[in-house]
C-alpha cells in the first residue's frame, strides 16, 4: 500500500471515531413524561415555575441548586443540579436541562442552559413607542 492510501485510511478511521464519540451528546428534546419512561439522558426545555420554591443555600452546599420546571406539556417537576445558581436565573425566558429522572421522580440535571431575555428588547419597545407618537 502506498503511504497516501495509508494516510487517507487513517484520516477516515479518525473521522469515524470522532463522529461516533461526538454523537453520544446528540440527545433529543423530550418531556418529563417521556423522560420517566426512558433510562437515557434527555434534554427538556421549559419555563421556571416561579410560584414554587427555588432552593440555593451556598452557606450549606454551594453546589446544590433546586427549582421547579414546567415542560411543553405543562408537566411540572423538581429539577436538581449540582452547580451554583446562575446570575439572573429568575429572569430567564427558557431553561434547557439535560439529565435523567431518578427513582423519586426528581429530574437530576447534569447540564443547564438559560435563554435570557434580550437586552435589546426594551430598546425596541421604546423605539416602537416613539415611532407611534411621531406617526400620530
Amino acid at each position: 500500500m502506498k503511504q497516501s492510501h495509508i494516510l487517507a485510511l487513517l484520516i477516515l478511521v479518525i473521522s469515524a471515531a470522532l463522529l461516533a464519540f461526538s454523537s453520544k451528546d446528540l440527545t433529543t428534546f423530550s418531556t418529563f413524561a417521556e423522560a420517566t419512561k426512558s433510562q437515557s439522558r434527555v434534554k427538556i426545555a421549559g419555563q421556571l415555575a416561579k410560584a414554587d420554591p427555588i432552593v440555593y443555600k451556598p452557606e450549606v452546599d454551594a453546589n446544590f441548586f433546586s427549582f421547579y420546571l414546567i415542560d411543553e406539556n405543562e408537566d411540572k417537576r423538581q429539577v436538581v443540579i449540582k452547580e451554583p445558581k446562575r446570575m439572573d436565573f429568575e429572569r430567564s425566558e427558557q431553561i434547557v436541562v439535560t439529565g435523567k429522572i431518578n427513582d423519586k421522580g426528581v429530574f437530576e440535571a447534569s447540564e443547564m442552559l438559560l435563554k435570557c431575555p434580550s437586552k435589546y428588547k426594551e430598546e425596541e419597545l421604546a423605539l416602537r413607542k416613539q415611532a407611534a407618537v411621531v406617526g400620530s
